[in-house]
C-alpha cells in the first residue's frame, strides 16, 4: 500500500490557495475584506496590469504588532472568532486561510502599525517562504502588497486571462465591497490613472448610484421593507430600466456580498412580468437576517449562503421587490388587470350617458366632429387631457377583400389602434399585429440574410461621427469585437479611456441610436464570457440590434406601410414571435366575434 504521510506546510498552503486564490481579483476580495474588519475608514486600492504584477492594499485599521503578524500568516488563525460559534459570524473574513494561502503563491508584502505604536513591522514571504523581516515606517494601519501572482506555479499561471479581464473582475469586487461599505472612503488606482475614489459618508442611493450607473438613480425606487426578523434595503431599478445580462445586480446578506441561486431567482421572480425574457433588472438589495438563521460556510471563496428558510426569504424578497415597484410613482410597471383581461367573456355594462346627435360637436370641421360621452370631470383633470381629444386611430375605406385574399393569411390592414397595434380584416377572422414585435423579427432575420454581403453594401455613413461614453471595461469588449462587428456594418473605434466613436451603422438600423445600441451589444459580449470565439456568438448580438431598429409603439403607419408589413411577416420565417418570445400577431376567429354580440 502506499505510505501515508503528513504534506509539507508549504503544499498545504498552495492546495488550500486552490480553493480561496483563484485569480487576482480572489485576492483582492479576501485582501479588503481583512482591511474592512479592521475598522478601517479609509482604504486605497492600487492594481498594476489588471492585478497580475501588482494588488496593493492600504487602509487605516486597527493595525498589527510583530507576533500578531506572524501569527497571522499561519493557517486558520483568526482574530475573528473570539469563541467556537462559528454560526455567529459578522465579520467578513473568519476561516484564517487566506493570507497564508496567497503568500504560498506569490511573493507577499505585509507592513502593519498598530495606532498608538511608535513603529511598524515588515515581512516579506516569496512563495511561502521568509525573506525579509524588519521595522517599517509607515503611518497607523496596514499595508499588503501582492506582486507576481502564480509567477512559480505555471500551470496555475497560464490559466489566467488578460490583463484587461483580470482588471474586469477586481473592479468588480472593489464595486462590491465599495457598496456594502458606504461608510468608507475607498479609493482604486489602476497604473498611473485615479478609476474612483469614494468619500465617507455618502448615502447608500448615492453610492450605488455613482458605481453603477449616474441615471440608476432617477430611475429606481427605493426599497426599506420589514417582516419580522428580517429586513430588506436598496434600491431597485424600474422595469424600464434594465439591462442586457444579469452583472448589474448586487446582492448583500448581513453586509457580504454574495452570488447566490436563491436571491438571483427571488429577482427575476419580482420582474417576471415587467420584463422580457432576455432583459435583467438593475439594483442593489441588502437583506439583513440573524445571523444563526443563515450559514456563510459553505464555500472557502464566502459568496455562497444557505439560508435556514429559504422558502420563506425568497417569498420576502419577491412580496418586498413588487411592494416598492408597484406602491412606487407612475414611472412603475403594472401588472395586467386580471379584470380588463376578463371582460371579452363578460356581457357590457350599461353606458353611463347616451351618445346622440344632441353631444356633437358641431364646431368642430367636417371630418373631425367627436360624439362626446359624459364623463366626471375630476377623471379628465387628474388625466390632464383636453376633453375634446384627437382621434388617434384611422380606419381603411371598408372595400371588399380581394379574390385572392386566401392567400393572404394575415389579411388586409383596416387601421391602427393607439399608434402601436395594427387591425387588419383576414378572410377568417380579426388580426392583431403588434407593430414593433413584429417588425423587430424582420428586421433580425434581414440581418441574418445580409450576412453574406460585402460590408460597404450593408454600412451607413454617419454625417458625423456619434460619441458614446460607457465605463471602460465595456469599452474594452467592444474594442475588442471591434474587427468583427465591421464586418456586420457597424464601426466603431475606441475614442479615449471611456468612450466610443461610432462611423457607420449597419443599413437596415441607420436611424437606431448609437448609444442604446453600444451598451447593449457590450452587454451580450459580456454575457457570453471572454473565453467563447465572438465569431459564433454574434448571432445573438444581431438579436439585439434589431431591437433598436425597428418600428417604434407610437408611429403613425399608412395604410400602404401597414400592408406592407403584414405582406413581409408572411414570407418571413419565425415571424410569429419578436426575438423576445413574445407574439407578434394574435387572430380573432369571425365565429368568436360573432360570439361577442350573442349572434351563436
Amino acid at each position: 500500500m502506499p505510505q501515508i504521510r503528513r504534506l509539507p506546510e508549504t503544499l498545504v498552503n498552495r492546495i488550500a490557495a486552490g480553493e480561496v486564490v483563484e485569480r487576482p481579483a480572489s485576492a483582492l476580495k479576501e485582501m479588503i475584506e481583512n482591511a474592512l474588519d479592521a475598522g478601517a475608514t479609509r482604504v486605497a486600492v492600487r492594481l498594476v496590469e489588471g492585478g497580475l504584477d501588482l494588488l496593493e492594499v492600504t487602509d487605516d485599521g486597527c493595525g498589527m504588532a510583530p507576533e500578531e503578524i506572524e501569527l497571522a500568516l499561519e493557517r486558520h488563525a483568526t482574530s475573528k472568532l473570539p469563541d467556537d460559534e462559528i454560526e455567529q459570524v459578522t465579520s467578513l473574513g473568519f476561516r484564517g486561510e487566506a493570507l497564508p494561502s496567497i503568500a504560498s503563491v506569490a511573493r507577499f508584502t505585509i507592513e502593519s502599525r498598530p495606532h498608538g505604536s511608535e513603529g511598524g513591522w515588515r515581512r516579506v514571504l516569496d512563495h511561502g517562504a521568509v525573506v525579509e523581516e524588519g521595522p517599517a515606517a509607515l503611518p497607523p494601519g496596514t499595508r499588503v502588497r501582492v506582486e507576481q501572482l502564480f509567477a512559480r506555479i505555471p500551470a496555475r499561471r497560464k490559466f489566467l486571462r488578460t490583463a484587461r479581464s483580470e482588471y474586469a473582475a477586481c473592479l468588480d469586487v472593489v464595486r462590491r465591497l465599495a457598496m456594502a461599505r458606504p461608510g468608507v472612503a475607498i479609493t482604486l488606482d489602476h497604473g498611473e490613472r485615479r478609476i474612483f475614489a469614494l468619500q465617507s459618508g455618502e448615502a447608500l442611493a448615492d453610492r450605488v448610484a455613482l458605481l453603477i450607473a449616474r441615471e440608476l438613480k432617477d430611475n429606481s425606487v427605493a426599497i426599506d421593507i420589514e417582516r419580522g426578523p428580517l429586513r430588506l434595503t436598496g434600491i431597485a431599478g424600474l422595469p424600464t430600466y434594465n439591462r442586457g445580462v444579469a452583472d448589474h445586480q448586487y446582492l448583500f446578506v448581513n453586509g457580504r456580498p454574495v452570488k447566490d441561486r436563491l436571491l438571483t431567482g427571488a429577482v427575476r421572480g419580482a420582474y417576471s412580468d415587467m420584463l422580457a425574457r432576455d432583459r435583467h433588472a438593475v439594483l442593489a438589495l441588502f437583506l439583513e437576517l440573524p445571523a444563526e438563521e443563515v450559514d456563510v460556510n459553505v464555500h472557502p471563496a464566502k459568496t455562497e449562503v444557505r439560508f435556514r428558510d429559504a422558502a420563506g426569504v425568497r417569498g420576502f424578497i419577491v412580496s418586498g421587490l413588487r411592494q416598492a415597484l408597484a406602491s412606487g410613482d407612475r414611472r412603475s410597471a403594472q401588472s395586467p388587470d386580471a379584470a380588463a383581461m376578463g371582460r371579452w367573456q363578460r356581457e357590457a355594462e350599461p353606458a353611463p350617458a347616451i351618445a346622440s346627435m344632441f353631444s356633437r360637436d358641431w364646431s368642430a370641421p367636417a371630418g373631425q366632429a367627436i360624439n362626446r360621452v359624459a364623463t366626471p370631470v375630476a377623471t379628465w383633470r387628474e388625466q390632464d387631457a383636453p376633453v375634446l381629444d384627437a382621434p388617434r386611430g384611422r380606419a381603411e375605406e371598408a372595400v371588399p377583400l380581394p379574390a385572392d385574399a386566401s392567400a393572404y393569411p394575415l389579411g388586409i390592414a383596416r387601421g391602427q389602434i393607439a399608434n402601436t397595434y395594427i387591425v387588419a380584416e383576414a378572410q377568417d377572422g380579426l388580426v392583431l399585429v403588434d407593430q414593433h414585435a413584429a417588425h423587430e423579427r424582420l428586421v433580425l432575420e434581414r440581418l441574418r440574410e445580409a450576412g453574406a454581403a460585402d460590408a460597404t453594401t450593408r454600412a451607413q455613413a454617419l454625417l458625423i461621427p456619434d460619441v458614446v461614453e460607457l465605463d471602460e471595461i465595456s469599452c474594452n469588449r467592444l474594442e475588442q469585437a471591434a474587427e468583427k462587428l465591421a464586418d456586420k456594418g457597424l464601426a466603431i473605434e475606441r475614442f479615449g479611456p471611456s468612450a466610443m466613436l461610432v462611423r457607420t451603422l449597419p443599413h437596415a438600423l441607420a436611424g437606431a441610436d448609437p448609444e442604446k445600441l453600444l451598451r447593449d451589444i457590450a452587454d451580450d459580449l459580456a454575457l457570453n464570457g471572454d473565453a467563447l470565439l465572438l465569431g459564433e456568438k454574434l448571432d445573438l448580438v444581431l438579436a439585439t440590434m434589431a431591437c433598436h431598429g425597428s418600428v417604434r409603439a407610437g408611429r403613425t403607419l399608412r395604410v400602404d406601410e401597414m400592408n406592407a408589413l403584414l405582406r413581409e411577416m408572411e414570407t418571413t420565417p419565425r415571424s410569429g414571435q419578436c426575438n423576445h418570445g413574445r407574439p407578434t400577431w394574435v387572430k380573432l376567429a369571425m365565429e368568436d366575434v360573432e360570439k361577442l354580440f350573442g349572434r351563436h
